[in-house]
This record gives structure tokens, sequence and C-alpha cells, in this order.
């Protein structure tokens, strides 16, 4: 099936409704806090904001990169950064009652860290909290001299997505690469177990052969990735590429064997799964108690 198709039955999802929605909408908008659930148009938003979870999208909303799948805003250069975002941060998870929280932002190529400084307080602000949450950073590809900043700050789960196999990388933005991916990855797994749990995400459909994938699953264990994410790519837009193929949900259950059998730890598979996705079940599953 192409993107032209009608999408199949698995991937229809409800409107959002109920009490924890409108909480989750207030708190976010009175705090100035912005989601990856918008500005990625995410199909799971519904469900998530309806038991009160969000994935919190800092360093502003316009992202210097310009990925063919991405329905993010971007442009060559970021917003302004908010010096009190870490703490809005911090209050808006106790205010929400977390214990898990996940963040994420947008690229910043045009700061002279990219980023990586403002990631690392937030980080220290939600940790600071009286009830101290379980932190996930799904975080750009920083490089040594750049993650060592966000680490040091001891998030809980390190998140970075290959996004697809590496045939298919030329979707992604010229400055994002497999192998550097890869690296990032491997520099945040490089702690062992006094770091972070490792994490990444590949979406399927975009023309990938089952080999592909595999070979991309070997590479992940390589790098130190413990724990992986699978879903459908869906197009956000006219404007990003096309679906090539809907995979249905036996297929993703046979990958998620797959990458078991390579040795995941933890594995959420499935067409409408992503990265942020169950985040706090699949880290119960894939990371190891702190020394």
């Amino acid at each position: 099936m192409t993107g032209t198709a009608r999408k199949p039955e698995w991937l229809r999802v409800g409107l959002p409704s109920g009490g924890n929605w409108r909480r989750v909408s207030s708190v976010l908008e009175r705090r100035g806090l912005a989601t990856v659930c918008d500005s990625a148009r995410c199909p799971n938003k519904a469900e998530c904001w309806g038991a009160a979870t969000a994935t919190f999208m800092v360093l502003g909303s316009v992202c210097t990169r310009a990925c063919r799948f991405c329905a993010v805003e971007h442009g060559p250069r970021g917003q302004p950064l908010r010096s009190e975002e870490p703490e809005e941060l911090a209050k808006a998870a106790s205010e929400l009652g977390l214990a898990y929280v996940v963040v994420t932002s947008v690229d910043r190529d045009d700061l002279p860290d990219r980023g990586a400084s403002h990631f690392a307080a937030c980080v220290r602000a939600l940790k600071a909290l009286e009830r101290a949450p379980l932190v996930e950073l799904l975080a750009p590809d920083y490089r040594q001299g750049e993650i060592e900043l966000v680490l040091e700050a001891r998030p809980d789960v390190l998140a970075h997505n290959l996004e697809t196999v590496e045939r298919l990388q030329g979707l992604r933005d010229s400055r994002a690469s497999y192998s550097a991916s890869l690296r990032t990855l491997a520099l945040a797994a490089s702690r062992g177990a006094s770091g972070p749990a490792v994490k990444s995400s590949l979406m399927l459909g975009l023309g990938e052969e089952r080999d592909e994938v595999l070979a991309a699953m070997d590479d992940l264990r390589e790098s130190g990735c413990s724990i992986l994410v699978m879903g459908q790519y869906l197009r956000p837009s006219a404007r990003q590429v096309e679906v090539v193929r809907y995979l249905d949900p036996e297929e993703f259950a046979r990958y998620a064997e797959e990458a078991r059998v390579r040795g995941f730890a933890s594995v959420v598979s499935a067409p409408l799964a992503r990265t942020s996705y169950h985040a706090r079940e699949a880290h119960a599953l894939g990371s190891p108690p702190r020394p």
C-alpha cells in the first residue's frame, strides 16, 4: 500500500476526551510548555493525554534540521532559550503528579553546545523535586564534548532515534547520519551500569527490507542499545514523504521476537508505537537498577 491508500483499521485512533486531557492542556499552557505530541502530530496524543502523560519538548519549537518525514517546524535558527523553562518543566511535572517524565527537543545546531547544557538543566530541575520522577531524554545526536553535559545530570534513560535503516538515511537531514547516531548511542552506553539505559527507535513502512531492519537491530545492539521501539511511519501531511507500505500487527510482532532474540531487554513494537509510547513500562523491563 502507498501513502494514498486508505489507512488500515488498526491505525484508527480515538478523539481526545475526559478531564485528564483538559488538565494536561491547562498545565502546559499556564507553564508556557510545548509537547512533541502536538508538534509531531503524534497519533497517540488522545491516549497519552487522557492518561495524564505527555512528552515535553524543550529548546523551542523550531528545528534547525529538515528531515523529510517530520512535521516539526524548521528554519536556520531556533527560538531564544527560555532560562525559566527547566523550572517550569519541573513545576508542571509536579503539578501533574508524574512519576516518569519524557523530555525531547528540536535540533539546535545554531547553539554552541547544540542545547546540551539546557537539557542537563531540565534533568537537574526534575531530579531536585521532592518526589523526583524517573527522567527519559530523547536527545539529538550529541557528540563527544556535548553528551557528557547531559549524562552528568544522570537521566534514567537516554534515547536517540536511528529513525530508519542505513540505506534510507537520506530521508533525514544531511547533517544526521546512521554512523553519527550509533556513536551517540555508544557514548551514552559507555558509562555502563552507572549510566542511563540506552534506547532507540525505528520507523517502518518507508521502503526498508526485512534484512535491513535486522541489520539495524544488530548495529543498535553493538552500540549498547538495550531498549528498542518500532512503529509504523505515518505521513503527517502532504509535505512529508509518502508511506511506502503499511505493516500489519503480526509483522510488528515478528520483528519484536527478532529483537528479543538479539538481546534487547525491552521491545515495544506495534503500528502506533512511538519512542515515548509506554515509556515507563519499557524502562521497567529494560533497565537494571542503578548502583
